[in-house]
């Protein structure tokens, strides 16, 4: 009875065992997994940030003209933007902004 007893417990404890060690694995791989993801995002933000902060800022912008183009850019009017329409193997070019009479 005892060893009967004694076996069951060492049976119940190597299953206990496997179980939460699996379970262990499977969170530690979820960890991984998010860790992984969070680096990502991370790098994803820094890269954002410093887009935001020092390349599209206008003051930023107007400092890039006038330090490296000085008078070569120069501001297109509206109404001389032109989209382009394929249609058909058919290139038809629009005016970007419709005027009142069409």
């Amino acid at each position: 009875m005892k060893k009967t007893f004694l076996l069951l417990t060492i049976i119940f404890l190597i299953i206990a065992t496997t179980l939460i060690k699996n379970s262990t694995k499977n969170l530690e791989n979820q960890i991984f997994v998010t860790n992984e993801n969070i680096s990502v995002l991370k790098d994803k933000y820094e890269l954002i940030l410093l887009d935001y902060n020092y390349l599209t800022s206008p003051k930023k912008l107007m400092n890039y003209q006038d330090e490296y183009f000085e008078k070569e850019l120069v501001s297109p009017r509206i109404n001389d933007i032109k989209k382009i329409i394929i249609k058909n193997e058919k290139i038809i070019i629009q005016n970007f902004i419709k005027s009142k009479n069409e």
